[in-house]
């Protein structure tokens, strides 16, 4: 059991090395090119420029835990693996790379943030929502891992059931999820919603996001347990 997890963990990490290397190359290009607009902001009034290393890394993970299911799952059962470890190891996999991007985005942030900083680039700002609370280091940290293992676990389960019931299963969910989205916009309890959210905001609420992250990725076993090879 622990060496097909190991396995299955390498073997992940291993088809994701060249879309995070890209992935980062881009990134990292916007950052010097929006450092680089920040200096010559430097000579305009109330010049500012933004940046912020979460939204698209948040974005990838949505990416991520949906491709996950088409990608991965079909390989492993052919591969031997049984559901249970396949079910474990993408887990621990969705939260060590949460985790880890958080690491590096939030120190290449504190890094960058140092330097602009002492060459005097004071048009230069990141953006992150650990602004609307304290933003420190560690802040950071456990605001993205909450939020990327979350969003990778329910777009998981949004993946698994477009692959075991097609676009008619999958396509029924996405729908009713939208529909409740507009409905929400037009009787206008959905920004009300989100208004009370961030007035109380607290750290407690990206844990709380994380345990339901993981809560989700529980029930994911249900779909995952009789996961097949041919799609519907």
């Amino acid at each position: 059991m622990g060496k097909q997890i190991k396995g299955l963990l390498y073997f992940f990490s291993a088809d994701i090395r060249y879309s995070i290397m890209i992935f980062w190359t881009i990134l990292l290009s916007v950052l010097i090119v929006s450092i680089t607009i920040s200096y010559f902001l430097l000579s305009v009034e109330d010049g500012v420029m933004g940046f912020g290393f979460p939204f698209a890394i948040y974005f990838y993970f949505i990416i991520l835990g949906f491709l996950t299911v088409k990608e991965s799952i079909p390989f492993a059962l052919k591969m031997g693996a049984t559901r249970k470890n396949i079910f474990l190891s993408i887990g621990i996999f969705f939260f060590v790379l949460a985790f880890v991007k958080a690491l590096v985005a939030n120190t290449l942030q504190t890094i960058t943030q140092f330097l602009t900083e002492k060459v005097g680039i004071h048009t230069f700002h990141f953006l992150h929502p650990a602004q609307l609370l304290e933003d420190t280091w560690l802040n950071r940290v456990i605001i993205d891992t909450s939020i990327m293992f979350f969003l990778s676990a329910f777009m998981f389960i949004i993946g698994l059931l477009f692959y075991k019931y097609g676009l008619a299963g999958g396509g029924t969910v996405a729908a009713i999820l939208v529909l409740t989205l507009l409905v929400g916009i037009a009787q206008g309890w959905l920004f009300e919603w989100i208004s009370n959210v961030f007035k109380d905001i607290s750290l407690m609420q990206f844990y709380q996001m994380l345990v339901i992250g993981i809560v989700l990725y529980g029930i994911s076993f249900i779909l995952i347990r009789k996961v097949t090879i041919v799609k519907a």
